[in-house]
């Protein structure tokens, strides 16, 4: 193996894509393909730890219906966000 993070962008990749809720399934999923081959693992964590959380929590702070936690609030999540919103 040639990229030492290959093992955990394929197990994140899975996770992306089952989520629990198939519209957060669908965001997390096309997000992870467009992203997760050029994350660092700073950023793989960052997206782990994001993935801990409840569909309804990551839901809700990207609608904008709750703020971010501060912890949540970093650049993984602002890709997200800009992802879904079309800025990408």
């Amino acid at each position: 193996m040639n990229d030492p993070f290959e093992y955990r962008r394929k197990r994140l990749m899975f996770r992306c894509w089952h989520r629990g809720i198939r519209e957060l399934d669908l965001i997390f999923g096309r997000f992870a393909q467009a992203h997760l081959a050029g994350f660092s693992g700073e950023q793989l964590d960052r997206l782990e730890a994001l993935m801990e959380n409840s569909d309804p929590d990551v839901y809700c702070w990207l609608t904008g219906r709750q703020a971010v936690p501060a912890e949540f609030d970093h650049d993984v999540f602002a890709k997200l966000k800009a992802f879904i919103e079309g800025a990408e």
